[in-house]
């Protein structure tokens, strides 16, 4: 059994409450006592983290890193006053069915490694951009070589082959694309949004899945007021993702159930929509997550740190919140306990931030603050420059 001693660590973010001067120790990947410095056991390695904040690895539950192509025109046209609509992401769907499996999977690593040194340790990757049985399936073959908690969203938008004939598209969703993407999906996703998929499409699609023994989950309520958050907790999904528009029926459902309320700041940073009120949810009891739902056409964020610090400024939540949101809240939309926590025999998955305290990620938004990240207690995080600079670094995000 290997285990390793951090040390000199001035915050340690606990459940409970913030320890000061405090150690952490790891044996074989999990954490298996934390406390005060001055009490810490022996272990087989030390690490010194220089009076530095210990926080649990960022848990990024929304993301779409399987593409190809470039949208950057498409932002650009936002930001003259064009407003944002679904449809765009047909362009990328051509662009990634004309690359190679080797293009797909060098761009999906380079995110990752984006993610990594900024402090991600477990990030979900969506399908969404194949729309064919064949493309999708492709897709979730090569995100589970990068992590475990792959998502079919074979429901993103229709396809323009499919313009007029979406019911058929619904039935190829829920028929033979769905058999080709089962062995290497975990979870099923929906868009049930206005140019996408409408609730009862959503709740056909969904509970196929489920059939299917994959768990659920859903974007709604981005663009306007949806009966799909309802939908989501009705059938027991693990997160609705984006939240924006909810109806105070909305609020009280997402607050009697065990559906995670997951907002995506990015996509509000990026297209010029209102922020989504964490204040209302959080009050009303609701669970809340933070992501970055890294994509071409909305939201080209891999940083959790940047959504952490929206969260904080723009949307009602307070530092210790948006931390909470980004980590166990995380780990509560793929209905985990083992990730995004610092606990006994929780898996250690650490940050060490180059700051005091972790209130600095909001206090001191775009500066690089990750000294060092560690996934089962091993550090993985080169110097950044070289993440930026190599294509060929992808430290490996587990699960």
């Amino acid at each position: 059994m290997s285990s390793t001693l951090i040390t000199n660590i001035g915050v340690l973010v606990t459940p409970e409450r913030e320890l000061t001067d405090a150690a952490l120790i790891s044996n074989d990947g999990l954490i298996a006592w934390f406390g005060s410095a001055k009490d810490a056991p022996a272990a087989d390695d030390a690490i010194d983290a220089g009076g530095r904040c210990v926080i649990p690895g960022f848990v990024d539950t929304h993301s779409h890193l399987m593409f190809a192509g470039d949208r950057s025109a498409e932002f650009e046209a936002r930001m003259a006053g064009q407003k944002y609509a679904a449809g765009g992401i047909r362009s990328t769907v051509a662009a990634t069915r004309a690359a190679s499996d080797d293009a797909l999977l060098a761009h999906a690593s380079r995110l990752i490694a984006e993610m990594s040194a900024q402090g991600t340790t477990t990030v979900e990757i969506k399908s969404g951009y194949g729309l064919t049985a064949f493309d999708e399936s492709r897709a979730l073959r090569l995100a589970q070589t990068l992590t475990g908690e792959t998502t079919y969203l074979g429901a993103h938008v229709v396809p323009s082959e499919y313009a007029d004939d979406v019911a058929g598209y619904v039935e190829l969703v829920t028929g033979p694309m769905l058999d080709a993407v089962a062995p290497y999906a975990k979870w099923i996703d929906v868009f049930c949004e206005t140019g996408a998929f409408d609730t009862d499409q959503a709740r056909a699609i969904l509970l196929a899945g489920i059939q299917r023994g994959l768990g659920a989950r859903m974007h709604a309520a981005q663009l306007g007021e949806s009966a799909g958050v309802q939908l989501a907790v009705e059938l027991g999904a693990a997160s609705v993702d984006h939240c924006t528009f909810l109806s105070n029926a909305d609020v009280d459902a997402l607050a009697d159930g065990d559906t995670v309320a997951t907002l995506l700041p990015g996509v509000e940073f990026s297209t010029r929509q209102p922020y989504p009120s964490a204040r209302r949810l959080l009050d009303a009891g609701a669970t809340v997550a933070l992501a970055t739902d890294c994509n071409p056409g909305s939201s080209f964020t891999s940083s959790m740190p940047f959504c952490i610090a929206v969260a904080v400024r723009d949307m009602g939540m307070t530092p210790a919140e948006a931390l909470h949101a980004a980590t166990a809240g995380g780990a509560a939309a793929l209905r985990r306990s083992d990730i995004g926590t610092i606990a006994l025999g929780a898996r250690a998955d650490l940050v060490i931030l180059d700051a005091p305290s972790y209130i600095h990620l909001a206090y001191r938004p775009g500066v690089p603050l990750i000294h060092d990240v560690l996934v089962g207690g091993v550090s993985i995080r080169p110097p950044l420059r070289a993440v930026l600079l190599d294509d060929r670094a992808a430290p490996p995000v587990d699960e």
